[in-house]
């Protein structure tokens, strides 16, 4: 009673226990208290404004775009498949790389073209243009910040691309909060062919399952005709209005915390030695142990009370690899007494 390719899919796994401290999720790890008085303003009974006309009219005004060039939804996975869902395939997107891209499309019954990173997890051009001439993708996945690798990719690569495509391509800006590149919401009204995808996930909104694409109105009116009625419940609007309206400041100075803190870590996991440590323009970046597997450091820091992300076999190309969520003050020095630790009985081993 199932299709084929559902039946060979493996589902997006989320890790699930107790610990002392989580840096495995790319979560902020400053939140917010909600307000009563946005509470109080839902009614449990009626169903949510479906335009989410509030929310969109406050982000217009904080990206500059009118609100008809935004489309809301229930976190931007849902957004990646209704994309997938109008343009059809082939999809072609870099790899590592978000894996949703990958399995939405499968789960559509789209062809896929992964083009692997280079050697420095940049982008290979050269085969993503070839691919480009020769399958004529109908959407493109270009996630920059780019999870799970941290790095933004070259801007002009980017802008190459969007112009040798006859299809739609999609920027995912998830992580560009954190990144001092440049985004591509400007020139949105430059291309025929581009959708800039954002998330308020990273920046402590990740309770709110809120994503967005912004593009040019007609793109987004065609794609909003695929979009769930009422996909965006009356309390993460409520909360989002209430939080975006009262709470800019706070949540910049979040953010600014965050960059700190990623380059404080960076820094001294630096001067302990014995780590690859890879740039990072995100709220996350990589490590890599010299003179140890990527599972056994990741075992080590789970016993000590650290969970951070282990690829290893299932990503070839990030094995032995562990992603490393920048967490608060606290979370950051304990993470980094725990890896002081483990390096040092190392050595004397």
């Amino acid at each position: 009673m199932i299709k084929q390719n559902i039946l060979k899919l493996s589902a997006y796994k989320v890790n699930d226990f107790a610990c002392k401290v989580r840096l495995d999720a790319n979560e902020s790890p400053f939140g917010f208290d909600i307000s009563p008085e946005a509470i109080k303003t839902i009614q449990t009974n009626k169903y949510p404004d479906p335009e989410a006309r509030e929310l969109r009219a406050i982000l217009s005004k904080m990206w500059d775009v009118a609100p008809e060039n935004i489309l809301h939804g229930n976190g931007s996975d849902e957004l990646i498949y209704y994309c997938i869902t109008a343009t059809g395939g082939p999809v072609l997107y870099p790899t590592p790389t978000f894996v949703m891209y990958g399995i939405i499309a499968e789960s559509l019954s789209e062809a896929t073209y992964p083009i692997a990173l280079n050697k420095d997890f940049d982008l290979d051009i050269d085969a993503i243009i070839k691919t480009i001439h020769e399958k004529n993708p109908r959407i493109i996945f270009i996630s920059s910040p780019n999870n799970p690798t941290g790095n933004a990719f070259d801007v002009e690569q980017i802008h190459r691309i969007i112009k040798e495509s006859k299809g739609l391509v999609v920027v995912d800006e998830a992580y560009h909060a954190f990144s001092d590149k440049p985004s591509f919401m400007s020139h949105i009204g430059s291309y025929d062919n581009l959708l800039v995808m954002k998330t308020l996930s990273k920046v402590g909104f990740a309770a709110l399952r809120l994503g967005f694409i912004i593009g040019r109105e007609d793109i987004i009116r065609e794609i909003n005709k695929l979009r769930l009625p009422y996909n965006l419940n009356s309390f993460s609007q409520a909360i989002a209005v209430d939080l975006l309206s009262k709470k800019q400041n706070e949540l910049n100075e979040n953010i600014q915390t965050i960059i700190f803190e990623r380059n404080r870590l960076i820094e001294k996991l630096s001067a302990l030695g014995e780590l690859k440590i890879y740039p990072s323009d995100s709220n996350f970046f990589l490590i890599k142990p010299v003179d140890m597997k990527g599972a056994e450091l990741y075992g080590k820091l789970l016993e000590m009370g650290v969970a951070v992300k282990s690829f290893g076999a299932a990503v070839p190309a990030l094995d032995d690899c562990l992603r490393v969520t920048v967490g608060n003050p606290d979370e950051n020095t304990f993470f980094l007494e725990c890896m002081e630790k483990i390096l040092n009985t190392k050595r004397t081993t």
